[in-house]
């Protein structure tokens, strides 16, 4: 008799292919979905609206630190966020090399962001979305994905090398969504239904070299223009690493003298990769982790393994942020500038104050607002949740990067004009 964990397990695969198979024959109506040409040569919905997204100034930031903080506003994306461009470029490149057909299925493994843009963008071209996503994210972005009708599994978080990670599991859907299609092509009547089942395809944003290129290709572009090619620095997180190897290596062969920095979360290795050449220990080694391995509530950005996208990132130097940073940068824009943004928005920023800090006053630096707070609700924007790692956000301006005193020192300066200019007045009444 098989142990009761196995059978357990045996009824759980079983499930799980059956309803994937339930999946992906589900309805037989017989309008039909918009074909790739269509959608490509037309140039228009959903699609035409991806990218071309404004360049902010933040002023607040800018005023603090004497330089010009600009943000490139990507939470104003139709699916709210810069996944948006990767989601595009993921889906044409597959469709344009057959990997994917109209009425395939496109599987993914994501914290969130990529497969909200894959659930946005899929109908558009025909296809379905299927995504896997671990269970410490955001509940809020999973509600989101449900009801952009997308499939969703909701997985615990577990080292990349484990082959429960979200995105092993999201991996092995594309091959069983291709396998049930070949089957169901040999085996059934209706050819209606076929039109349904086209098998699938694993989007892979972490190594499908289509996420670099969509920011090689677009952002990168869009920000050179936007400064009129005058730019000092860029910084931004990484996840999959794909935005910024794509707009450094843009703008770095515009202009070498650009300096491209990363600013990473606590758990991740990206910042030791780049400042000494190894991500961690021989005793860290991602094969040896059975746990998650980031310790930070920010969200989408953090890794210990160099990915595909990531080696293409050209970059000159890299800052450390920490979570309490992060949170009160959010509440700080958020205050000052009207600004409601996400946990890997809000650590950007924090990166971009630090490369002004380290630069000095009068540059420009650009940095990402990947999306808004909205999806961040019940974790990043909960006081409750914040106060239970003793995140509780205090301060009063931003000091919690150092920048008290000079702010300080600069209501000094401006309260002693004040001041004498309010003597003058009392001199002329006088006289």
């Amino acid at each position: 008799m098989a142990p009761a964990a196995s059978t357990a397990g045996a009824a759980v695969t079983a499930l799980s292919v059956m309803a994937l198979l339930s999946y992906l024959l589900l309805t037989k109506s017989r309008s039909r979905s918009p074909s790739y040409s269509s959608v490509k040569k037309n140039g228009s919905g959903v699609i035409a609206a991806i990218g071309n997204t404004p360049l902010i100034r933040i002023n607040s930031l800018s005023q603090a630190t004497g330089c010009e903080i600009l943000g490139k506003a990507e939470f104003l994306n139709p699916g709210g966020s810069v996944k948006d461009r990767v989601a595009v470029k993921i889906i044409e490149e597959a469709l344009e090399s057959g990997a994917l057909s109209p009425g395939g299925v496109v599987t993914e493994g994501s914290a969130g962001s990529t497969a909200i843009s894959l659930a946005t963008v899929t109908p558009a071209y025909g296809c379905k979305c299927h995504v896997v996503i671990p269970d410490d994210a955001a509940i809020e972005k999973s509600q989101i994905l449900e009801a952009l009708g997308a499939t969703v599994e909701r997985v615990r978080p577990v080292s990349i090398t484990h082959k429960e990670h979200y995105v092993n599991i999201a991996r092995r859907r594309a091959l069983e969504a291709d396998e049930l299609a070949s089957e169901h092509q040999k085996t059934s009547q209706d050819r209606d239904s076929l039109a349904y089942c086209k098998g699938g395809f694993f989007a892979d944003q972490f190594e499908n070299l289509a996420n670099y290129r969509a920011h090689y290709e677009g952002t990168g572009p869009e920000i050179w223009e936007e400064v009129g090619g005058k730019l000092d620095a860029f910084v931004a997180a990484a996840g999959t690493g794909g935005t910024v190897a794509g707009v450094s290596r843009f703008l770095k062969e515009k202009d070498s003298s650009i300096k491209c920095f990363l600013i990473d979360p606590p758990g991740s290795g990206l910042f030791n990769k780049v400042t000494r050449g190894v991500m961690y220990t021989r005793e860290e080694a991602e094969g040896r982790r059975l746990k998650n391995p980031f310790d930070t509530i920010t969200e989408g950005i953090g890794i210990n393994r160099l990915t595909e996208n990531f080696k293409m990132a050209a970059l000159d130097g890299a800052f450390r942020g920490s979570d309490i940073e992060a949170v009160e940068m959010s509440r700080y824009l958020l205050k000052n500038d009207g600004l409601f943004i996400g946990s890997s928005s809000a650590m950007n920023c924090v990166g971009a104050v630090k490369v002004a800090q380290a630069m000095g006053p009068g540059h420009t630096i650009v940095t990402i607002l990947c999306d808004s707070g909205m999806r961040h609700l019940s974790k990043f924007h909960n006081a409750q949740y914040l106060a239970q790692y003793g995140l509780t956000p205090s301060a009063t301006g931003l000091e919690f990067l150092g920048l008290d005193a000079v702010m300080n020192a600069d209501k000094k300066v401006m309260n002693g004009i004040h001041s004498a200019e309010e003597k003058l007045e009392e001199n002329k009444c006088i006289m």
